[in-house]
Order: C-alpha cells, then structure tokens, then sequence
C-alpha cells in the first residue's frame, strides 16, 4: 500500500518555502556550539519563526536528539479525533521527507487507552509541522511519531504520558518527546510575561496538577496545555524530576509591539534514566496492585540480573519513606527474581505502612540495592556510615541497615539501630557484618 504522504502547510507562512532560505534562517535560530546533553523531552513554540524561532531553536540545540522524536502536538483545526496518532506516513517539508516510525507508534497505538489511528486530525495542523525544519536541520534522518491531543482531564494526560513511557521502557528505547506549544495569546508585554511566569513554574516542577490549576485561575491561553502536561506525566514515570526553562520570549520582543502579544517559552527536562532493575520493581507493583498478579521474569535479563545476590528494594513518597523490603543473601535463583518477590513485598507487605494504593504509584520514587556478600569484622572502627551497611547478630536474630541514610552519620547510630530492628538488648554480646551496595534509581 502507497504510503501517506502529508504535503506541508505551513511553508510559506509559518518558516519559508524555499529551502535555501529555510536553511539559512534555521542557521540563525540554532546553535551548532551549544553543549548537547541527554533529556527527555523539549517544549518548544510553534508560531512563525521570526516569532518564537528563536526559543524553539535555543531548546532543541540544547538536546541530543535521538533517531526518532515523538511530536505531541496541538489541535488547532478541530478535525479528528480528540486523541490521534499517524502509524505510518511520510511528513514533506522544504527540507526533504520525514517518515513517522511505524514500529514505535504501531507499539504506541496497541498500548494505550486513549489513542486512535487518524489522518484527519494531521493534515492541516501546523504545531507539529512547523517542529519539522529544526529536527531535519539538527538530525539528518530523523524519523517521528506525530500525536495530537485535544483538551482533556489530568487523568487522561497523566494516563497517555505514563503509557508513553511505559513503551519506551519495555522497548528499552531512548526517544525523545517533543511538546509543541505557545503560552499566553494576545495580551499586553507584561500582562503575559506574569501569566506565563506563573504557570512555568508549575511545569518546571513537572507538576501536572499544578499547571492545570494554574491555568484556569488564570486564564492562561496556552494552547499546547494538553501536550505539555502529557510531556510532564511521561518524563515524571521515566525518572525526571525538574524541567528547566532556556528561553523566554514574547512575540513584542520581535515585533517592538507590545500592546498585544504572546509568550513563548522553549524548556528542556534533562534525562534521569530509571536503571533496567527499577524499571522492573516499578513493573512488578504496577501489576500486583492493579491487577493481583506477579509479573514473569523478562525475556531479556541484563548481565547484573542474572547474578545471585541479596537485593532490597526501597520505595519513597514525597521524600519519605513508604516501604522496604529485602534479603540479606541470595534466596532466589538470581536478582531478577529477587527484584520482583521483594518489590511487591515493599509496595504491600511492610508491617509499617499500609499497602500501596492505585492512585500513589505515579508518585512513588523506587531505589534497588544489590548487596555484596555480608564481611564479618572485628570492631565498629571497621564501618563507615556512608560506604558500608551493617548487620548486627546474635544466635538467629538480625538486624540490617543499608549505607547512606538519611540522619544515620555513626557506626554508633547504625548499631543501635540494627539492635531495636532485631530486639537484641544494648549490652548483649553480638556479631557484625559489614556490606557494599550498588544502588540503581
């Protein structure tokens, strides 16, 4: 079957029509000397590149950006779907072809709930088309999953962004995820700078809820809200913990008018991969506390799964603790298992706490802690808070700390510590063991 071909649109209006002159514009608006770093995602503005080109161009030549981009798009027309994604397709542009990522997007497609194939919505929207020169300026080759949202609850977006992730993470894939929006419409200089203030600093904080709240007490106009609250849900499941903002610009600061104008921000979230091993505890209480069930072991296990080796796994909320787990040795055939067993252990059977509920998973921050085998030593001058973790025995009662905690700066204090966790009295007689972990988040 011939594929689709999207001719452009926006060539013409929105950045120039003839390629010579496209490519020395993209020149100006980019920086080829700009240290590339890893991230996420990019928010970036769509308007008219002598508008707003200048933002988007600042934030993508900070990215690495990666062999295919997902573009969440806008819509603008009001044609289609509310929630629509190309599986398949060739972009045009002045530049040359764009082809969509049929694998990624077909895996996108089957794993969501709110995603539909669709054209409709596609062929005349421009907030996804005018991202196209910089990505084929900056990344020869580039391929990309174009999806356009419509406005929508929290939940949806949340919802689709940790969908989103959750496919990159089973495909192990490093992508980058571009939102494509402006901020506050036509208002004065200053009225849309404070607005737009206003909201950023909930984006920044990659706080879904927030923005959303701020928007609508303040009537923020920014017509991208859906895509970069999506953009925030995806990079928060995938380890992210800030954004940061390059550029601001209004439309005033180009036109010298600014009566009327509107805000453009171009913003970066830095990449915080999840190692494999917490992928895999956050795998394993997803489906136990959604659906009662202990995940099999991956196809694939990387070399450190496959060891044997005591593993415990840690789980915060909001910066305290909420569950941990562990095994002080091996006690499954090796530390995939390890994984899964003490991670739905963590999330429902720690005496401590009540199990988790469906609605905390998103806000859970996972650590795993591989063990090396337990060292006996001699005196507590032997142990360093910050290196070493403790186990304290006597006959068949241990107790366990793992290093680098939180108020715990003392051989003394982790003692003590271990001795109420095991309920050995302060002046009997005991054993201690000295441990590494390697801590994956």
């Amino acid at each position: 079957m011939r594929a689709i071909l999207r001719k452009p649109i926006a060539a013409g209006s929105f950045y120039p029509a003839l390629p010579d002159k496209l490519t020395e514009v993209l020149h100006s608006i980019t920086d080829n000397t700009a240290a590339k770093e890893d991230v996420i995602g990019l928010v970036c503005p769509h308007a008219g590149y002598e508008y707003s080109g200048e933002v988007a161009g600042a934030a993508i030549s900070r990215a690495r950006l990666t062999d295919t981009v997902i573009i969440l798009g806008t819509n603008h027309t009001g044609f289609g779907p509310p929630f629509s994604i190309m599986t398949s397709g060739i972009w045009e542009t002045p530049l040359g072809y764009v082809d969509v990522d049929a694998d990624l997007a077909t895996k996108l497609l089957m794993n969501t709930s709110y995603l539909v194939e669709d054209i409709q919505a596609h062929l005349r929207e421009h907030s996804i088309e005018v991202q196209l020169p910089l990505l084929q300026h900056l990344k020869k080759g580039v391929k990309i999953v174009p999806i356009v949202l419509s406005q929508a609850s929290a939940n949806a977006y949340k919802e689709i962004g940790i969908e989103i992730a959750d496919v990159l993470g089973d495909m192990e894939r490093n992508v980058v995820i571009l939102a494509s929006s402006d901020m506050t419409h036509y208002e004065p200089h200053e009225q849309v700078k404070a607005k737009d203030d206003y909201a950023l600093q909930a984006v920044l904080k990659l706080d879904v809820d927030s923005l959303l709240e701020r928007i609508a007490e303040q009537n923020v106009t920014m017509c991208g809200s859906a895509p970069v609250a999506t953009l925030m849900a995806a990079a928060r499941s995938l380890g992210a913990q800030r954004a940061e903002l390059v550029r601001y610009k209004t439309s005033g600061d180009a036109s010298g008018d600014c009566s009327s104008v509107v805000g453009y921000a171009g913003i970066i979230i830095p990449s915080m991969t999840k190692s494999p091993l917490v992928r895999l505890a956050h795998k394993a209480i997803t489906a136990y506390v959604e659906e009662g069930h202990i995940i099999p072991l991956p196809s694939k296990l990387t070399p450190e799964m496959q060891t044997q080796a005591g593993v415990f796994v840690s789980l915060h909320k909001s910066g305290e603790l909420r569950g941990c787990i562990g095994t002080f040795e091996p006690s499954r055939r090796n530390v995939a298992e390890e994984i899964i067993m003490n991670a739905v252990s963590a999330a429902t059977h720690d005496p401590r706490f009540e199990p988790v509920k469906t609605e905390e998973l998103k806000e859970l921050e996972i650590s795993v802690d591989v063990l090396t085998e337990p060292e006996e030593i001699n005196a507590k001058e032997q142990l360093d808070p910050r290196r070493y973790g403790v186990i304290v025995a006597r006959g068949l009662h241990r107790g366990l700390l793992l290093p680098d905690l939180k108020g715990v700066d003392t051989p003394e204090q982790q003692i003590a510590i271990c001795r109420r966790k095991a309920d050995i009295g302060v002046d009997e007689t005991v054993r201690l063991f000295r441990f590494e972990v390697k801590r994956h988040h």
